[in-house]
């Protein structure tokens, strides 16, 4: 999608700055905030009682959650996730500049609808990619799925996929698939870095490969980490509950089924890179 390799400094490099700029702004919306009222937000009202006295032996005594809840106009207390700290935050942030004071609830409501997007983009496209894939999946079985154009197919593979997520986000909560789509994230960050290094030896560059071999490494064994973690601290759990038992049977298969998969691909890949010590032949077509 590149024109030539000059350009990935700018589009890759320069994108990955301009994110790590926005999770530099986040953890200072969240550090603007007072510890106590931090923790208010962001665990339930019956974790928070429990835990209130180890915090205020830590010296986390001041609150403000009163004074935030009026004037962003909503109840921020018990609102885990990390959108509500995050929005309080940034409205703290922009209502402090000179003339702007008054304005506490619209930077609030702002932060959320700019979150909202990022949420509702990406529900877009993975929802059409599933869309994709439920579609050729059905036409190995009945080939007029396979076709793209078929408006029928369109509609019952939209209508399942839509239904599946729906059925997630109605019977539970942001923990249910969000733990799933970090890792998931992460690993599509693996596997780029891996595709990118098998690039790098066709064209002759091995000795440039560590500058995606350690960032693969580095993320590959911390997100598989936390994809093992998510698995036993959360999805095996839930499978003991009968209320989100379902979730947790189909989340711990699902990041089962991710997690092998992104092994063998990059055991795979491994495997090729250290094809005799020669650079693998690119077939042209």
């Amino acid at each position: 999608m590149i024109m030539k390799e000059s350009h990935i400094q700018q589009i890759a490099v320069g994108s990955m700055l301009a994110e790590g700029m926005v999770s530099i702004l986040a953890l200072i919306a969240a550090t603007s905030l007072f510890p106590l009222d931090y923790f208010q937000i962001n665990v339930s009202p019956e974790k928070f009682t429990q835990i209130l006295p180890q915090l205020q032996a830590l010296g986390f005594t001041q609150t403000n959650l009163l004074s935030l809840s009026s004037q962003v106009k909503e109840v921020i207390a018990g609102r885990p996730g990390g959108a509500v700290s995050l929005a309080v935050g940034m409205a703290q942030v922009f209502s402090a500049i000179p003339g702007l004071s008054g304005l506490m609830s619209y930077w609030y409501h702002f932060a959320i609808m700019f979150e909202a997007l990022f949420i509702l983009t990406t529900i877009d496209a993975g929802t059409r990619i599933a869309r994709f894939i439920l579609q050729e999946a059905f036409g190995k079985v009945y080939p007029p799925f396979g076709r793209t154009n078929w408006i029928i197919g369109n509609l019952i593979t939209s209508f399942l996929v839509v239904f599946a997520w729906g059925y997630f986000i109605y019977t539970g909560s942001v923990s249910t698939i969000w733990p799933m789509f970090g890792v998931a994230n992460q690993l599509l960050a693996t596997l780029a870095l891996a595709i990118g290094t098998s690039f790098l030896i066709n064209r002759g560059k091995r000795r440039y490969i560590w500058v995606t071999v350690i960032p693969m490494t580095f993320v590959g064994i911390t997100t598989i980490a936390g994809g093992v973690m998510n698995m036993v601290n959360i999805y095996i759990p839930q499978i003991s509950v009968l209320k989100t038992r379902v979730q947790g049977t189909v989340n711990t298969f699902l990041t089962t089924i991710i997690l092998i998969c992104v092994l063998l691909i990059v055991t795979e890949a491994v495997k090729q890179w250290f094809n005799g010590g020669k650079p693998l032949e690119l077939t042209r077509k």
